[in-house]
């Protein structure tokens, strides 16, 4: 549950200064931990658990050792980008919390701007990283390096009717070995009446929605990540035959273009989906969990558990996935990171650690929805009950990829949106991969930071 040594080293530390160094004088060492969660509000559970398990738990702990600390919480309940904006001010001024909750795509931009730094070799040392896979870690990873510690992720795969797959003559136990297989589903799926066979996020309306579902998990099925670690991905090949198989669904009649330009076809799809007129939809575990449950979805399904089939995403054919994967999904979740100007490193390390122990993230669940955890022991506790979640813990996370965490990112995303936007207004997939990397030139500063043609 700690860092090796790391209650010792905390324990001589704070016996030794007689003080915490936060002014306060009475040898109480006082810590800080921010979320963007607030009771009563948003992400409540969180906060609930951070305040009344993790702080009194914590300081139990450090108590029995001889240390005393008093830990408080810095609610937040505001959007994303407002607590980005004082996280990243307060980082810049040498402030703020000692623990920071971050959503990995800002890892990378705050460790390029210094405001938080790579973990030491005591931290990477930690017990629990054996049981937090090497994809998941790329959650909290930024050239090379860990800035900290994921806890919460997400995989992307292929939803399918069960009753619409039997009616069509195709497997109900389906698993597409390439994009051609989804193809010839998507094109059996066609002769029946009133349905929709491809559900594929396209365009600007559907927003990230169309980039993370879509985009990003067919580059790496056609072998090549939006990001490379040095550059970004140009009008190659890759984004060619991304870009084709849009033509394919959209211009082959095996998808809905209208669907793609309304302003709630995301959530139309969802819905469309419960009552059986879409056959195969590319979503995350959100849909399952958030959306098709059956007592708490916004579009439940009575007989989910039975109707709805699940399927990794291939890759372009076998073998051709980046990394040479047959399987490719992506992933979003969040990251915990500490303070570098906190008065007190050892000991937050400390509650670093013990905020991602098992025991901690399986508190965190109690009583609440099913989620997947960064941690393979504490998720085949947790999702026992959930062959779905399980499955995405268990299958999907070990093959996955995480967006590049860059400033560039957000800009870049728009522009796959873009262009997939073109395609399924009938441009051909070369000139909206030429137009893509025109204006991708402008957004990331250059040529030489694209890689392809």
């Amino acid at each position: 549950m700690s860092w090796v040594g790391g209650a010792v080293a905390v324990g001589l530390l704070l016996a030794g200064c007689g003080g915490a160094g936060d002014g306060t004088g009475d040898g109480t060492a006082r810590l800080t931990i921010s979320a963007n969660a607030v009771a009563g509000g948003k992400n409540a559970e969180e906060a609930a658990w951070i305040e009344e398990w993790v702080i009194p738990r914590f300081e139990q702990e450090q108590a029995a050792r001889g240390v005393e600390v008093s830990v408080s919480f810095e609610p937040s309940g505001v959007d994303d980008e407002q607590y980005k904006t004082k996280t990243a001010l307060d980082l810049q001024a040498g402030a703020g919390p000692d623990i920071i909750t971050l959503d990995g795509i800002w890892v990378g931009e705050f460790a390029q701007a210094g405001y938080i730094e790579p973990l030491d070799a005591a931290q990477l040392a930690w017990d629990g990283w054996e049981h937090i896979p090497e994809a998941v870690r790329q959650l909290a990873g930024f050239e090379g390096e860990l800035y900290g510690i994921p806890w919460g992720t997400d995989g992307r795969v292929l939803y399918y009717h069960k009753g619409l797959f039997a009616e069509a003559g195709l497997p109900t136990d389906w698993q597409p070995r390439s994009w051609e297989d989804i193809l010839a589903a998507g094109r059996a799926l066609a002769a029946l009446d009133e349905v929709i066979p491809i559900q594929l996020n396209g365009g600007t309306a559907m927003g990230e929605a169309t980039t993370m579902q879509g985009v990003l998990p067919l580059l790496a099925g056609a072998g090549a990540p939006i990001h490379d670690g040095t550059r970004w991905l140009g009008a190659g090949p890759e984004l060619e035959a991304v870009l084709g198989l849009y033509a394919d669904v959209y211009g082959g009649g095996l998808g809905d273009p209208l669907l793609q330009q309304e302003a709630q076809g995301r959530d139309k799809s969802f819905q469309r989906f419960a009552e059986g007129r879409v056959g195969i939809l590319a979503e995350g575990d959100y849909l399952w969990r958030g959306v098709l449950d059956p007592d708490s979805g916004t579009a439940p399904m009575a007989d989910r558990d039975t109707a709805v089939g699940y399927a990794k995403i291939p890759a372009l054919t076998p073998g051709a996935g980046a990394g040479g994967q047959n399987f490719v999904s992506m992933s979003g979740g969040s990251v915990r990171v500490l303070n570098p100007a906190g008065d007190h490193p050892e000991l937050a390390s400390e509650l670093l650690a013990f905020m991602n122990s098992a025991e901690a993230l399986q508190a965190a669940t109690d009583g609440q929805d099913a989620r997947i955890t960064a941690r393979t022991d504490v998720n085949e506790i947790v999702l026992a009950g959930d062959p779905m979640l399980s499955f995405v813990a268990d299958e999907v996370l070990p093959l996955t990829f995480y967006r590049p965490p860059l400033a560039e990112y957000p800009q870049v995303s728009l522009l796959l949106q873009e262009a997939t936007a073109r395609v399924i207004s009938g441009t051909d997939p070369a000139t909206a991969a030429r137009t893509y990397q025109d204006a991708l030139t402008e957004v990331v500063g250059g040529a030489e930071h694209i890689a392809g043609r």
